[in-house]
């Protein structure tokens, strides 16, 4: 059974696999999920990119973005043989590229739909099927309407609803203003789990800080934490530590050992460097020296064709503050 009570958010051009398998060096306990892929693109597309991860990823969950129970339950079988712990389809994306796809948020007013994919899915997979889903979309903003979207597509086969506590406005917003205009309404989520206390209900939106990611837990069965942690990732071993107990997490400084062993295999299939390394440029936010770490990625290796051999150098920036390097 997943332990549910941490997860980190899929989020487009960031948790990609190398993002993941940082993810992994902070945390053994919670749950990754891949970008959403779309059905189209995994069926027709190199699916064995689309599918890869590192051993080291599990539990990881694949997110899937599509309207048809067909090529959703082929994608969705596909993805438990590639050796996925769960599937999850996408019905909270609002940008504009998903609603012109008739997927995303705007499949939340197609509750019949969406429970006819999850009842087809469910059928054919052994592994758990999730939604992430958000609180309403446009005028439907109300609790009968959550309600009843949560109540028939549960009973299609889903048992575990991911809820990002704020509406999605389909026009006139874009993704971005989408995660920040929309009121939260973390309310509305916690009478869905009195409402349906046999799901499992998760969490997410607007959680920046330790303690209020643990206050949650009294109200849901768990929470998933996106961006505050794409651009700050050490504060995932803060949170480790809290919710699991976990002792003997890697400083920051053997988060980068173990990197760089990780970029020196990734290399040699043909990886390039600024795509491992850009998922770095947080780790030592908040404390003396971010700024240093950051240009020093930036200029060496961030940037196309950026020169591996400093990767074996990287290390003396972080150890030796007298250089202008971060201080751990």
């Amino acid at each position: 059974m997943i332990d549910r009570r941490l997860s980190i958010a899929p989020m487009m051009d960031h948790t990609d696999k190398h993002f993941r398998y940082l993810m992994r060096l902070l945390t053994k306990h919670s749950v990754l999920y891949t970008e959403m892929i779309t059905t189209g693109a995994l069926i027709h597309g190199n699916h064995k990119q689309f599918l890869d991860f590192n051993p080291e990823e599990h539990p990881i969950a694949i997110q899937l973005g599509g309207n048809s129970p067909k090529d959703l339950t082929k994608c969705a079988q596909m993805a438990e043989n590639e050796g996925f712990d769960e599937v999850n389809l996408n019905i909270g994306c609002p940008s504009n590229r998903v609603q012109n796809g008739g997927f995303g948020a705007y499949l939340m007013a197609k509750k019949e739909l969406v429970a006819e994919c999850i009842n087809s899915i469910s059928n054919n997979i052994k592994i758990p099927v999730s939604i992430k889903t958000r609180i309403g979309i446009d005028n439907h903003d109300s609790f009968e309407f959550l309600k009843e979207f949560i109540d028939i597509v549960s009973k299609a086969g889903c048992e575990t609803f991911i809820i990002h506590a704020r509406k999605a406005v389909l026009q006139g917003l874009s993704p971005k203003e989408n995660r920040k205009i929309p009121p939260l309404n973390y309310k509305r989520v916690y009478k869905i789990k009195e409402n349906f206390p046999h799901l499992n209900i998760i969490i997410n939106g607007g959680f920046t800080k330790l303690d209020q990611i643990k206050s949650q837990l009294k109200y849901v069965d768990g929470v998933m934490i996106g961006r505050s942690i794409y651009h700050s990732p050490y504060f995932l071993a803060d949170i480790e530590k809290e919710i699991y107990s976990t002792e003997n997490i890697s400083t920051r400084e053997e988060v980068i050992k173990e990197l760089i062993s990780y970029v020196k295999v990734e290399i040699k299939k043909g990886t390039k460097l600024h795509h491992i390394m850009k998922h770095t440029l947080g780790l030592f936010h908040g404390i003396s020296g971010s700024s240093f770490w950051k240009r020093y990625l930036s200029e060496n290796m961030c940037v196309r064709n950026a020169d591996i051999q400093k990767v074996d150098h990287i290390l003396d920036k972080v150890k030796y503050p007298n250089q202008n390097s971060v201080s751990i």
